[in-house]
Order: C-alpha cells, then structure tokens, then sequence
C-alpha cells in the first residue's frame, strides 16, 4: 500500500517540476531579451546623442570653415561687404586749398596750371576761370581747379612752383561719418518706399490707395534728396578744390601803395581838387538849361509888369458944409 501510495503521489509531483524549469527557463529568456533591448536602446541613443554632439561640434567648425573661405574669397575678390561696412573702412576726406602767387606772365601761368591739372591720366579739370587786367602795365587771373584726391598734393606742389607763393592754405575736412549716415539713411528710406509699394499693390479701397500715394510721394522725395546729398558728397571727396590767384608784378618792383609820401599825398589832394571841380561843372553843366529857362521866364515877367498902367488912387476930399441961407 505504501508503494502504491508513493506511486501516486509521486506522478504529480514530476510535471509540477517540469513546469517550474519551464517557467524559470522563460523568465531567464524574457529577461535576457529585455536587458539585451534596454542595450541595444542604450547604444542607439547613444549613437545618436554622439552623433548630434558630433554634429554640433562640426557646426562651428564648418561655419569656420565657410567664414574663412568667404574671407578668403572676399581678400581674393576684392571687397564684397556692404555699402554701410565698405563705408566705414574707407576714410572720406574734403581736401581745400588756396594758393596766391605772382608771376611774370599769367598767360604762361594759367597754361601751367591747365597742364598739372590734366597731366598723364588724370581726370582733373578747371572749373572756373577769370582774367582781368588789375591796371595798364597788369593783369591777373582767377582759377578754380578739381583734381582728384591722389593728384592733390602733385598739383599743388606744381602750382606753388610756377612762381612766387605771396599766401597757401590748405584744410581736410573728414566726413567719414556723414558719408555712412546717408548711406544708411539712404537704405533705409529705399526699404521704406519697397514697403508702401507692396501696400499699394494689396490695397482694396481707394481711399487706402490715395493715402499710400501719398506717402509713398513723401518717401520718394526723402529718397532723392538723400540721394543728391550722396552724390555731392561723393563728388567733394573723390576731388579736391585749388582756388589759384595770379598777379603780375609791378614795372618797378615796389607796390606804390606801400610808399606813401608828402608828394604823394599832395598829388592825390589834388587829384581829389580837381576831381571835385569837374563833378561841379557836370553838375553847372546838367542845370544850366533849367537855370537859363528860368531867367528869361523873371525877365520876361519884369517887362510886362513894367508895362501896365499903374492905378493911381486919389483921396477924395471932404465936402463943404452948405452955407446956412443969410437972415432976412
């Protein structure tokens, strides 16, 4: 009985423990599967984090990269930065200068100072001219040059040379920071006209389009005006101003202006005598009809007046009384 209770418990007991080792078997392999994915996961966010961290890290290193090709480039090419960061760079300067010489012959002077100007290839020119003789024996000029800012000193080194410098003054004036202000101004004012442009092409109302015009009219204006300032600026300095005076020297080498004697002033009170006796006949001169017109009207008026009978005008006496009649 005890073999036979053995043997039936024992049968029960046998898939009990197989079940056991399969369920063990199984939670190894789940775990096994799942640490192994948790791994895996590991190793791709990994991965991927090395790779975003590598990409940043090449980020900088390609925008380096790119900024010292366009560097490269923009030294290789020339400059290619904006109008405002070119402006900056450059330094912007108004040179003026006045120059008074005396010289032999103005003539030969003047074609002097037309031949600096224009020597080799540079674009200078004379702006004004004027010739005049100062009195008999005299004659002087007056020049305004333009020559280009790197001909300055050249030509007005040459210039002093061609004769005697009796006064020289020169003045720079920078206006690199006026020159950027309009260039600024001037880009933002276009920006601003672009805008109410694209306004008016998606206005509906016409009221809305009159105002636009309006305004864009305004702008436009600004713009030109900014425009012009550019260009004036633009122009004063890519060429310098020489304003050149010439004169002749005296006959005798003295300026009789600067001697002044006894005789001189008496000559010149005299000249001053009889130019004042003259100014008197002028002014006999352009009164004597008036004056002669005049007299012949009082003359005239004596006669006549002569002429009439005069009036004579006796007191009338008194009247006697009459005489009482004599008594009877």
């Amino acid at each position: 009985m005890q073999y036979e209770r053995h043997t039936e418990i024992h049968p029960p007991v046998r898939p009990v423990r197989r079940r056991a080792h399969a369920l063990t078997a199984a939670g190894l392999l789940v775990a096994l599967l799942t640490t192994g994915a948790c791994a895996a996961s590991d190793d791709i966010r990994g991965q991927g984090l090395k790779s975003a961290s590598d990409d940043k890290a090449a980020a900088p290193a390609a925008a380096g990269a790119g900024a010292g090709e366009k560097s490269a480039a923009r030294s290789a090419d020339g400059p290619s930065a904006s109008p405002e960061t070119a402006s900056s760079l450059v330094t912007h300067v108004i040179h003026t200068a006045t120059l008074e010489l005396e010289v032999k012959d103005v003539a030969k002077a003047v074609a002097v100072a037309r031949s600096a100007v224009t020597k080799g290839l540079s674009l200078g020119r004379i702006e004004e001219e004027t010739t005049e003789r100062l009195d008999e024996s005299r004659e002087g000029a007056h020049l305004v040059l333009r020559v280009p800012q790197n001909d300055y000193g050249r030509v007005l080194d040459e210039l002093a040379g061609s004769g005697k410098v009796l006064s020289r003054t020169s003045n720079a004036k920078d206006v690199t920071g006026e020159v950027v202000d309009v260039e600024s101004r001037i880009a933002t004012q276009r920006a601003s006209v672009a805008r109410i442009r694209d306004l008016m092409d998606k206005a509906e109302k016409l009221t809305d389009v009159v105002t636009l015009e309006g305004e864009l009219s305004s702008r436009q204006a600004d713009l030109e005006s900014l425009l012009a300032r550019q260009e004036s600026l633009k122009n004063r300095t890519t060429f310098a101003t020489i304003t050149l005076e010439l004169s002749e020297p005296y006959e005798d080498g003295k300026d009789p202006e600067e001697e002044t004697g006894f005789l001189d002033a008496l000559g010149g009170g005299w000249d001053a005598f009889v130019t004042m006796l003259r100014w008197i006949m002028v002014a006999i001169g352009a009164t004597a009809p008036f004056l002669a017109a005049a007299a012949v009207l009082v003359l005239a008026w004596r006669l006549l007046r002569s002429r009439l009978p005069q009036r004579r005008t006796t007191p009338q006496e008194p009247s006697e009384a009459p005489q009482a009649p004599p008594a009877a």
